[in-house]
């Protein structure tokens, strides 16, 4: 836990335009955190039982913690899935994340707690990955998306809410699908340029997941933000979107930057 003077101490760094990476070896703070911190300066009261879940109650209550929401949104739609405990009727929220990537586990920690504080997490260990898990009954509420069955296989919609909190936080959601679902890679080709062949190298943005609506939603977030897409037909399943103009790159490395 940092205190508040380290958070404001970093907080300034970041506003005098240090980038998060130089922020985060300065300080010893991990770049989710520096980004939470963005968000909301000081940690997330523990919930109480009487609490209850934002889209139970009556009034509907905002969530904590909507840019967070919208990343785990992303996480979820990519690598997540909901289970049943078959006594207790909670439910388990599961999302694998490579090994090859400590920094996208702890962000996906972070941002379960955030959206349900006073909910703990662990990881559970498979091979080359950990399921990174929360319980709750409460899950099921805020992905209505959970249903029997492979998600490529049912329809996946978002609804009238979700839609709101992934339009005010865009770049929040994409990078959720990208860390999933995603990768940055770096292409290459060939050019004969006066009369010599030469070799060029760019980098790319691939999204791929087998569910038609999933890359709908992906798209479609794409379109409203400006962003240039392409499908990449591959073996005849076009379940590969590409990211590959320089400007559009150059936008997605800003807000989203490869796995870590």
């Amino acid at each position: 836990m940092y205190d508040v003077d380290t958070r404001r101490s970093a907080l300034t760094l970041i506003n005098q335009g240090c980038p998060l990476s130089e922020v985060s070896r300065r300080t010893g703070v991990s770049r989710s955190a520096l980004r939470s911190w963005r968000v909301r300066l000081l940690p997330l009261p523990r919930a109480s039982p009487e609490n209850g879940c934002p889209r139970c109650t009556p009034e509907q209550r905002d969530l904590a913690a909507p840019e967070a929401y919208a990343y785990l949104l992303g996480l979820y739609l990519g690598d997540g899935c909901i289970s049943s405990h078959p006594k207790t009727g909670g439910h388990y929220l599961r999302i694998a994340c490579s090994d090859a990537w400590p920094g996208l586990i702890e962000e996906c920690r972070n941002a379960m707690t955030a959206v349900l504080p006073g909910r703990s997490t662990y990881l559970a260990q498979k091979q080359g990955c950990a399921m990174v898990t929360s319980y709750s009954k409460h899950w099921v509420c805020l992905f209505p998306q959970h249903g029997p069955g492979k998600k490529h296989n049912r329809l996946i919609a978002l609804e009238a809410w979700q839609q709101e909190i992934v339009d005010a936080y865009p770049w929040d959601f994409l990078r959720g699908l990208v860390h999933s679902d995603g990768c940055r890679v770096t292409n290459w080709t060939t050019k004969v340029v006066r009369g010599e062949r030469k070799r060029y190298e760019y980098p790319r943005y691939f999204f791929t997941n087998k569910s038609d609506d999933i890359r709908r939603i992906y798209t479609g977030t794409l379109d409203k933000l400006g962003i240039t897409w392409t499908h990449c037909t591959r073996g005849g399943k076009p379940f590969n979107i590409s990211v590959a103009r320089r400007a559009d790159v150059a936008r997605l490395d800003e807000h989203i930057g490869p796995k870590h």
